[in-house]
Protein backbone atom coordinates (compact mmCIF):
# COMPACT_ATOMS: atom_id res chain seq x y z
CA UNK A 1 0.00 0.00 0.00
CA UNK A 2 1.74 3.56 -0.64
CA UNK A 3 1.16 6.13 2.22
CA UNK A 4 0.22 9.04 0.48
CA UNK A 5 1.76 12.94 1.64
CA UNK A 6 -2.19 14.02 2.68
CA UNK A 7 -5.77 13.12 2.99
CA UNK A 8 -8.50 15.34 2.84
CA UNK A 9 -11.59 14.00 4.55
CA UNK A 10 -14.61 15.89 3.46
CA UNK A 11 -15.91 17.75 0.24
CA UNK A 12 -16.80 21.31 1.34
CA UNK A 13 -15.89 24.69 0.92
CA UNK A 14 -13.16 23.78 3.48
CA UNK A 15 -11.94 20.45 2.05
CA UNK A 16 -12.04 21.64 -1.64
CA UNK A 17 -9.81 24.55 -1.07
CA UNK A 18 -7.04 22.60 0.64
CA UNK A 19 -7.61 19.96 -2.06
CA UNK A 20 -6.59 23.17 -4.87
CA UNK A 21 -4.02 24.13 -2.60
CA UNK A 22 -2.43 21.22 -1.59
CA UNK A 23 -2.86 19.88 -4.89
CA UNK A 24 -0.97 22.89 -6.35
CA UNK A 25 1.92 22.56 -3.82
CA UNK A 26 2.32 18.57 -5.17
CA UNK A 27 0.83 16.80 -2.54
CA UNK A 28 -1.02 14.66 -5.24
CA UNK A 29 -4.29 15.21 -2.48
CA UNK A 30 -6.91 12.42 -1.98
CA UNK A 31 -9.88 13.61 -0.95
CA UNK A 32 -12.58 11.79 0.63
CA UNK A 33 -15.86 13.45 -0.40
CA UNK A 34 -18.49 11.61 1.40
CA UNK A 35 -21.56 10.64 -0.08
CA UNK A 36 -23.26 14.43 0.29
CA UNK A 37 -20.44 16.20 -1.23
CA UNK A 38 -20.40 19.97 -1.37
CA UNK A 39 -21.66 20.44 2.31
CA UNK A 40 -24.69 22.67 2.92
CA UNK A 41 -24.03 24.59 0.46
CA UNK A 42 -25.88 21.61 -1.66
CA UNK A 43 -28.89 22.60 -0.45
CA UNK A 44 -28.43 26.29 -0.92
CA UNK A 45 -30.46 28.15 -3.83
CA UNK A 46 -28.45 31.79 -4.95
CA UNK A 47 -25.40 32.89 -3.40
CA UNK A 48 -24.73 36.51 -3.00
CA UNK A 49 -22.34 36.47 -0.68
CA UNK A 50 -19.21 34.87 -2.34
CA UNK A 51 -16.68 37.13 -3.79
CA UNK A 52 -16.30 36.73 -7.30
CA UNK A 53 -19.85 36.14 -8.26
CA UNK A 54 -21.64 39.47 -9.00
CA UNK A 55 -24.77 38.26 -10.07
CA UNK A 56 -24.68 35.07 -7.34
CA UNK A 57 -24.47 31.73 -8.19
CA UNK A 58 -26.15 28.36 -6.88
CA UNK A 59 -24.76 26.49 -4.33
CA UNK A 60 -24.40 22.99 -5.93
CA UNK A 61 -22.98 24.85 -9.22
CA UNK A 62 -19.87 26.64 -6.94
CA UNK A 63 -19.38 23.78 -4.89
CA UNK A 64 -18.87 21.93 -8.96
CA UNK A 65 -16.39 24.45 -9.25
CA UNK A 66 -14.70 24.22 -6.44
CA UNK A 67 -14.48 20.54 -6.95
CA UNK A 68 -13.45 21.30 -10.58
CA UNK A 69 -10.47 23.49 -9.90
CA UNK A 70 -8.87 21.24 -7.08
CA UNK A 71 -9.10 18.64 -9.81
CA UNK A 72 -7.45 20.53 -12.04
CA UNK A 73 -4.45 20.64 -10.43
CA UNK A 74 -4.07 16.83 -9.74
CA UNK A 75 -6.19 16.14 -6.75
CA UNK A 76 -7.84 12.43 -6.65
CA UNK A 77 -11.56 12.43 -5.08
CA UNK A 78 -13.39 9.20 -3.41
CA UNK A 79 -17.18 9.83 -3.50
CA UNK A 80 -17.81 7.93 -0.38
CA UNK A 81 -17.63 8.49 3.52
CA UNK A 82 -14.94 7.41 5.81
CA UNK A 83 -16.11 4.74 7.92
CA UNK A 84 -12.96 4.45 10.86
CA UNK A 85 -9.95 6.51 10.92
CA UNK A 86 -6.96 5.72 13.25
CA UNK A 87 -4.58 8.99 13.86
CA UNK A 88 -2.68 6.97 16.80
CA UNK A 89 0.72 6.34 14.36
CA UNK A 90 2.20 7.72 11.72
CA UNK A 91 1.07 6.79 9.17
CA UNK A 92 -2.46 8.00 9.54
CA UNK A 93 -4.76 5.12 8.24
CA UNK A 94 -7.93 6.07 6.75
CA UNK A 95 -10.61 3.67 5.93
CA UNK A 96 -13.70 3.35 3.34
CA UNK A 97 -15.59 0.49 4.58
CA UNK A 98 -13.17 -2.40 3.96
CA UNK A 99 -10.56 -0.04 1.97
CA UNK A 100 -7.50 1.24 3.93
CA UNK A 101 -5.79 4.33 2.90
CA UNK A 102 -2.97 5.77 4.54
CA UNK A 103 -0.87 9.43 4.67
CA UNK A 104 1.36 11.24 6.78
CA UNK A 105 -0.58 13.86 7.12
CA UNK A 106 -4.54 15.03 7.34
CA UNK A 107 -6.95 17.39 7.13
CA UNK A 108 -10.32 16.82 8.91
CA UNK A 109 -13.05 19.20 6.56
CA UNK A 110 -16.46 17.25 7.43
CA UNK A 111 -18.48 20.00 8.22
CA UNK A 112 -21.19 20.59 10.33
CA UNK A 113 -24.90 20.45 10.24
CA UNK A 114 -27.81 22.52 10.58
CA UNK A 115 -30.45 20.95 13.22
CA UNK A 116 -33.75 20.94 11.72
CA UNK A 117 -37.04 20.47 13.09
CA UNK A 118 -37.73 17.08 11.95
CA UNK A 119 -40.87 17.62 9.88
CA UNK A 120 -41.86 15.66 6.87
CA UNK A 121 -42.13 18.48 4.74
CA UNK A 122 -38.87 19.76 5.33
CA UNK A 123 -36.37 18.88 2.52
CA UNK A 124 -39.06 20.93 -0.20
CA UNK A 125 -38.82 24.04 1.40
CA UNK A 126 -35.18 24.27 1.85
CA UNK A 127 -34.34 27.09 -0.40
CA UNK A 128 -37.66 27.83 -1.04
CA UNK A 129 -38.34 30.05 2.06
CA UNK A 130 -36.75 27.53 4.41
CA UNK A 131 -33.44 28.47 5.87
CA UNK A 132 -30.46 27.79 8.69
CA UNK A 133 -28.50 30.91 7.59
CA UNK A 134 -30.01 34.41 8.14
CA UNK A 135 -26.72 36.48 7.05
CA UNK A 136 -26.85 33.87 3.92
CA UNK A 137 -30.46 34.36 2.93
CA UNK A 138 -31.48 37.34 4.66
CA UNK A 139 -31.77 39.70 2.15
CA UNK A 140 -33.89 37.50 -0.15
CA UNK A 141 -36.50 38.62 1.77
CA UNK A 142 -36.63 42.35 2.02
CA UNK A 143 -40.46 43.56 3.33
CA UNK A 144 -41.39 40.01 4.01
CA UNK A 145 -42.75 38.77 7.40
CA UNK A 146 -40.72 35.75 8.67
CA UNK A 147 -40.84 33.44 11.90
CA UNK A 148 -37.76 32.30 13.40
CA UNK A 149 -38.22 29.35 15.35
CA UNK A 150 -35.60 29.55 18.64
CA UNK A 151 -35.13 30.21 21.85
CA UNK A 152 -31.03 30.64 22.23
CA UNK A 153 -28.40 33.14 21.52
CA UNK A 154 -28.61 32.28 18.26
CA UNK A 155 -32.45 32.79 17.33
CA UNK A 156 -32.12 36.09 19.12
CA UNK A 157 -29.12 36.86 16.62
CA UNK A 158 -30.53 35.70 13.81
CA UNK A 159 -34.15 37.72 14.52
CA UNK A 160 -32.23 40.82 15.13
CA UNK A 161 -30.16 40.56 11.83
CA UNK A 162 -33.51 39.73 9.59
CA UNK A 163 -34.75 42.94 10.43
CA UNK A 164 -32.58 44.59 8.45
CA UNK A 165 -34.39 43.11 5.86
CA UNK A 166 -37.75 42.23 7.16
CA UNK A 167 -40.83 44.46 7.82
CA UNK A 168 -41.56 41.81 10.80
CA UNK A 169 -39.82 39.21 12.58
CA UNK A 170 -41.60 36.26 14.62
CA UNK A 171 -39.84 34.07 16.93
CA UNK A 172 -41.59 30.84 17.95
CA UNK A 173 -40.03 28.98 21.15
CA UNK A 174 -41.64 25.91 22.48
CA UNK A 175 -41.26 26.98 26.28
CA UNK A 176 -42.14 30.77 27.93
CA UNK A 177 -38.58 30.64 29.03
CA UNK A 178 -35.40 31.28 26.77
CA UNK A 179 -31.81 29.86 26.65
CA UNK A 180 -30.39 33.29 25.48
CA UNK A 181 -28.46 35.47 27.51
CA UNK A 182 -30.29 38.09 28.84
CA UNK A 183 -28.64 40.74 26.99
CA UNK A 184 -29.04 39.10 24.12
CA UNK A 185 -33.15 38.68 24.97
CA UNK A 186 -33.49 42.19 25.96
CA UNK A 187 -32.07 43.74 22.55
CA UNK A 188 -34.87 41.55 20.96
CA UNK A 189 -37.33 42.60 22.94
CA UNK A 190 -36.53 45.99 22.63
CA UNK A 191 -36.40 45.88 18.86
CA UNK A 192 -40.38 47.12 17.72
CA UNK A 193 -39.86 45.14 14.59
CA UNK A 194 -39.30 41.27 16.56
CA UNK A 195 -42.06 39.62 17.96
CA UNK A 196 -42.75 36.66 20.21
CA UNK A 197 -44.53 33.51 20.94
CA UNK A 198 -43.83 31.05 23.01
CA UNK A 199 -45.20 28.13 24.47
CA UNK A 200 -45.32 26.69 20.56
CA UNK A 201 -43.74 24.43 18.12
CA UNK A 202 -43.87 24.23 14.15
CA UNK A 203 -46.24 21.43 13.67
CA UNK A 204 -45.99 21.94 9.40
CA UNK A 205 -44.92 23.99 7.00
CA UNK A 206 -47.40 25.20 4.85
CA UNK A 207 -47.45 26.31 0.67
CA UNK A 208 -47.36 25.77 -2.86
CA UNK A 209 -43.56 25.49 -3.89
CA UNK A 210 -42.86 28.00 -1.59
CA UNK A 211 -43.41 28.63 2.60
CA UNK A 212 -46.82 30.48 2.88
CA UNK A 213 -47.54 30.04 6.20
CA UNK A 214 -46.58 27.79 9.26
CA UNK A 215 -49.23 25.86 11.52
CA UNK A 216 -48.57 26.00 15.10
CA UNK A 217 -49.32 23.58 18.03
CA UNK A 218 -49.39 25.27 21.63
CA UNK A 219 -47.71 22.97 23.96
CA UNK A 220 -49.87 23.74 26.55
CA UNK A 221 -53.32 23.22 25.43
CA UNK A 222 -52.70 21.80 22.12
CA UNK A 223 -54.87 24.23 20.03
CA UNK A 224 -53.36 25.04 16.35
CA UNK A 225 -53.79 27.48 13.93
CA UNK A 226 -51.69 29.21 10.99
CA UNK A 227 -49.81 31.75 10.79
CA UNK A 228 -48.61 33.52 7.63
CA UNK A 229 -45.62 34.12 6.88
CA UNK A 230 -42.77 34.53 3.96
CA UNK A 231 -39.92 32.86 5.18
CA UNK A 232 -38.89 30.58 8.29
CA UNK A 233 -35.20 30.66 10.01
CA UNK A 234 -34.36 27.56 12.15
CA UNK A 235 -31.82 28.44 14.81
CA UNK A 236 -31.92 25.25 17.11
CA UNK A 237 -28.17 24.81 16.47
CA UNK A 238 -25.69 22.84 14.32
CA UNK A 239 -23.76 20.04 14.90
CA UNK A 240 -20.23 19.25 13.88
CA UNK A 241 -19.70 16.08 11.89
CA UNK A 242 -16.86 14.75 14.16
CA UNK A 243 -18.60 11.43 15.62
CA UNK A 244 -15.65 9.84 14.00
CA UNK A 245 -12.99 11.28 15.21
CA UNK A 246 -14.18 13.16 19.33
CA UNK A 247 -11.98 9.73 20.58
CA UNK A 248 -8.65 10.93 18.75
CA UNK A 249 -8.68 14.60 18.92
CA UNK A 250 -9.44 17.31 21.46
CA UNK A 251 -12.73 18.67 21.24
CA UNK A 252 -15.44 21.08 23.12
CA UNK A 253 -18.38 20.28 25.22
CA UNK A 254 -20.65 20.65 21.65
CA UNK A 255 -18.04 18.28 20.17
CA UNK A 256 -16.57 20.96 18.05
CA UNK A 257 -12.90 19.98 17.06
CA UNK A 258 -10.23 22.22 18.88
CA UNK A 259 -7.16 23.57 17.36
CA UNK A 260 -4.37 25.57 18.40
CA UNK A 261 -4.23 29.15 18.03
CA UNK A 262 -3.65 31.14 15.25
CA UNK A 263 -3.16 27.55 13.14
CA UNK A 264 -5.50 24.67 11.86
CA UNK A 265 -3.08 21.87 13.88
CA UNK A 266 -4.97 20.24 16.55
CA UNK A 267 -3.79 18.05 19.17
CA UNK A 268 -2.59 15.37 16.86
CA UNK A 269 1.04 16.03 15.01
CA UNK A 270 0.30 16.17 11.25
CA UNK A 271 -3.45 16.14 11.51
CA UNK A 272 -5.93 19.46 11.01
CA UNK A 273 -9.20 20.84 11.06
CA UNK A 274 -11.22 23.26 9.02
CA UNK A 275 -13.81 24.82 8.27
CA UNK A 276 -17.33 24.65 9.42
CA UNK A 277 -16.22 21.24 11.98
CA UNK A 278 -13.49 23.50 14.10
CA UNK A 279 -15.65 26.81 13.42
CA UNK A 280 -19.03 27.30 15.42
CA UNK A 281 -18.90 31.02 15.33
CA UNK A 282 -18.52 32.22 12.05
CA UNK A 283 -20.16 29.20 9.63
CA UNK A 284 -19.65 30.93 6.27
CA UNK A 285 -18.59 29.42 2.80
CA UNK A 286 -15.76 32.30 2.67
CA UNK A 287 -14.17 31.50 5.97
CA UNK A 288 -14.73 27.92 5.88
CA UNK A 289 -12.66 28.44 2.63
CA UNK A 290 -10.22 30.28 3.94
CA UNK A 291 -9.60 27.89 6.77
CA UNK A 292 -9.23 25.06 4.35
CA UNK A 293 -6.32 27.10 2.87
CA UNK A 294 -4.89 27.62 5.57
CA UNK A 295 -5.00 24.01 6.74
CA UNK A 296 -3.20 22.90 2.96
CA UNK A 297 -0.35 25.55 4.15
CA UNK A 298 -0.08 24.24 7.51
CA UNK A 299 0.03 20.53 6.10
CA UNK A 300 2.39 21.37 3.83
CA UNK A 301 4.62 23.03 6.63
CA UNK A 302 4.31 20.12 8.25
CA UNK A 303 5.18 17.35 5.66
CA UNK A 304 8.14 19.28 4.44
CA UNK A 305 9.56 19.50 8.36
CA UNK A 306 9.46 15.86 8.53
CA UNK A 307 11.96 16.36 4.79
CA UNK A 308 14.22 18.92 6.86
CA UNK A 309 13.05 21.56 4.64
CA UNK A 310 10.93 24.71 5.54
CA UNK A 311 8.22 23.93 2.41
CA UNK A 312 7.08 26.22 -0.39
CA UNK A 313 3.63 26.61 -0.31
CA UNK A 314 3.93 29.49 2.46
CA UNK A 315 5.27 31.55 -0.16
CA UNK A 316 2.75 30.71 -3.42
CA UNK A 317 -0.04 33.13 -4.88
CA UNK A 318 -2.70 32.90 -2.83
Amino acid sequence: MNTRELIIIGGGPAGYTAALYAARANLQPLVIEGFNWGGQLMVTTDVENYPGYPDGILGPEMMAEFRRQAERFGAEFVTDDVTRVDFSEQPFRVWVENEEHTARAVIVATGATARWLGLPCEQQFQGRGLSACATCDGAFFKEKELVVVGGGDSAMEEANFLTRYASKVTVVHRRDEFRASQIMLDRARANPKIAFITNAVVEDILGEGKVEAVRLRDTQTGETWELKTDGIFVAIGHDPTTKLFVDQLDHDQQGYLVTKPGSTATNVPGVFAAGDVQDHVYRQAVTAAGSGCMAALDAERYLAALEGHPGTALTAEV
